[in-house]
């Protein structure tokens, strides 16, 4: 494999369950091809449902937080919706809640509803409902008061404690009490809403979720329940969300090569990379492996994806009608 191939993972291999994923409704399918560009006009028939990761590829975002549509984005949103497609917006976010996420897309021209959205944090709803859990959580107040007013139980004996990016809230003695209440019942469930290691900030890169919950598992030595991207369960979430009974039916159309492409191949799914956002020259040559018999075989990803500009180009090689306005065709 030539060296400028980047090994993520030597050790994914596709499709995965783990046990906890095993108990959904979704059945897998054994993968016979994957979209790719030399098969995408053949395979568009069988795509029925779309997930399209919102930052990045329906939009990019400066370091002011300034947000811009990709090219011809809008269009693309009224081409699925008027052929029928069934779909989901995606994002990781968890310091803003999907009522503050809807509003922000309206603002630029992407007048979505709130259903059309799936975040980590209706991820971690789903979970939270679906396992019966009572959560400690350690998040924003927006998102409190807005995802998880009905499900905070900080007075009524949580048995797990949900940790999502709030950096007003991450000080010594909000990672304690959560370290305390983990600490005391080695059953409760830590859970993140993401992992991320950083994120970007008006006044530069800051730390994200993903160290604050290495803490936690450090000190109460467990292993948090990740729900957000690109964990299978997020995928197997939303997924569900949208009625998808066989993945082989629907694609992830998204920017960044590890969140969208590998945690969407990871389910069975067939996946897009568009060339926005997190996009960096290369990454369509990131190594991932794949299991065959009792090998893993080692490929770049553009052997198991298909690769586009822009997520309008994907909408336009997938799904074959057009939508006109007027005179005027949008894709």
């Amino acid at each position: 494999m030539p060296s400028s191939k980047k090994l993520l993972n030597p050790k994914i291999a596709l499709p995965v369950k783990s046990a906890s994923e095993s108990k959904a409704t979704i059945k897998t399918s054994e993968r016979t091809e994957f979209l790719t560009n030399a098969n995408a006009k053949s395979l568009s028939s069988k795509i029925e449902f779309f997930l399209i990761s919102l930052n990045g590829t329906v939009y990019v975002e400066d370091s002011n937080r300034n947000k811009t549509l990709t090219p011809r984005a809008a269009a693309a949103y009224l081409t699925l919706q008027n052929n029928g497609k069934k779909y989901k917006f995606v994002t990781n976010t968890s310091r803003e809640s999907d009522d503050k996420t809807q509003q922000l897309l309206a603002s630029i021209g992407f007048g979505i509803s709130k259903n059309d959205i799936y975040s980590s944090l209706t991820s971690t709803r789903d979970y939270l409902i679906k396992n019966e859990l009572r959560p400690h959580l350690l998040v924003s107040d927006e998102v409190l008061a807005e995802q998880f007013s009905d499900l905070h139980t900080m007075l009524h004996r949580p048995n797990s404690v949900v940790v999502g990016l709030a950096p007003e809230k991450f000080n010594y003695a909000n990672i304690n009490k959560c370290f305390r209440l983990l600490a005391r019942d080695k059953e409760r469930k830590l859970i993140a809403i993401n992992n991320g290691r950083h994120c970007l900030t008006p006044d530069g890169l800051s730390l994200g979720t993903g160290p604050f919950i290495k803490i936690l598992e450090s000190a109460s030595n467990r292993e948090a329940v990740a729900v957000g991207k690109p964990s299978h369960l997020f995928y197997w979430n939303v997924l569900e969300s949208l009625g998808v009974t066989d993945p082989l039916t629907a694609v992830m159309i998204g920017d960044d090569v590890r969140e969208d492409v590998i945690g969407a191949l990871a389910v069975g799914m067939h996946v897009c990379l568009v060339k926005t956002g997190k996009y960096k020259a290369g990454d369509e040559l990131t190594a991932i492996a794949f299991s065959r018999g009792e090998d893993l075989v080692e490929v770049p990803v553009e052997e198991r994806c298909l690769v586009v500009d822009t997520f309008a180009d994907a909408v336009s090689l997938l799904v074959k009608k057009v939508v006109e306005v007027g005179a005027n065709v949008l894709l």
